[in-house]
């Protein structure tokens, strides 16, 4: 076997962009296409409007928007979407919760249009004990609109799930991330926990709930998120069913 055969054998378990070949001293013209259809798709993702209102009927959600006027404005300055405006903080209520949801569009509405709502009901399947405060969905937001949301419902865990930025062997990515009670700009992301490439062709949506819901629960016990609680979730055994 030579050493490109053993290069396109790696290529059957990875989607990353291995074993391209080469045309003289670049690459071939199919693969520069593919390059430049994946760099496009990634751009239409990071721009592609957010229907949240469809999302927010799905969930029975309370929809909300950041400081953010639109999408220039987000992705101009990151902090415009870590910050509700001033109509949507005046839609939330404190009352005494276990958890909030909140599911942003982030750098991807793709993938939260695509996974977001199967997503939030396997996460509230695996945590059916915990009081969950109302579902929130948030347009141009970033991880730390969660931190706002969950203060302002009273919420000891902020739970959110959001769009990663599309990659160009994805675009339809969905992060979840966990905190423990999360104080509006001041909360580091140190002091957080990630669940990352969260998809079909990553990692699957019900487990992505497991190991978030062994989190959540470990994070309600001992008081802490982030570097100070690694995860150890259990292994699922083969054909274990779904939650949800």
């Amino acid at each position: 076997m030579t050493d490109a055969d053993e290069w396109h054998a790696l290529a059957a378990f990875t989607p990353a962009r291995v074993a391209l070949g080469r045309a003289g001293s670049a690459l071939p013209t199919k693969r520069v296409l593919e390059f430049q259809l994946a760099h496009a798709r990634a751009r239409d993702a990071v721009n592609a409007p957010f229907n949240a209102t469809t999302l927010a009927k799905e969930l029975g959600a309370i929809p909300l928007e950041t400081r953010a006027a639109d999408r220039t404005a987000y992705l101009a300055d990151p902090d415009l979407g870590r910050s509700l405006s001033d109509a949507s903080h005046a839609k939330l209520t404190r009352g005494a919760y276990d958890a909030a949801l909140v599911v942003a569009d982030g750098l991807s509405a793709i993938a939260i249009q695509a996974h977001g709502t199967a997503l939030a009901r396997l996460i509230r399947a695996h945590l059916a004990e915990f009081k969950w405060a109302p579902v929130t969905i948030v347009t141009n937001g970033r991880v730390a609109i969660g931190d706002e949301i969950a203060l302002a419902l009273g919420a000891a865990l902020a739970v959110v799930l959001i769009g990663e930025r599309p990659g160009l062997s994805a675009a339809d990515s969905v992060g979840v991330y966990l905190t423990y009670k999360p104080r509006p700009r001041f909360t580091k992301d140190a002091e957080r926990n990630c669940i990352s490439n969260v998809r079909p062709g990553g990692l699957p949506l019900d487990e992505a709930a497991h190991r978030l819901a062994w989190l959540a629960r470990q994070a309600l016990r001992i008081g802490v998120t982030g570097v100070s609680l690694k995860e150890d979730a259990p292994e699922r055994l083969t054909g274990e069913g779904s939650a949800g």
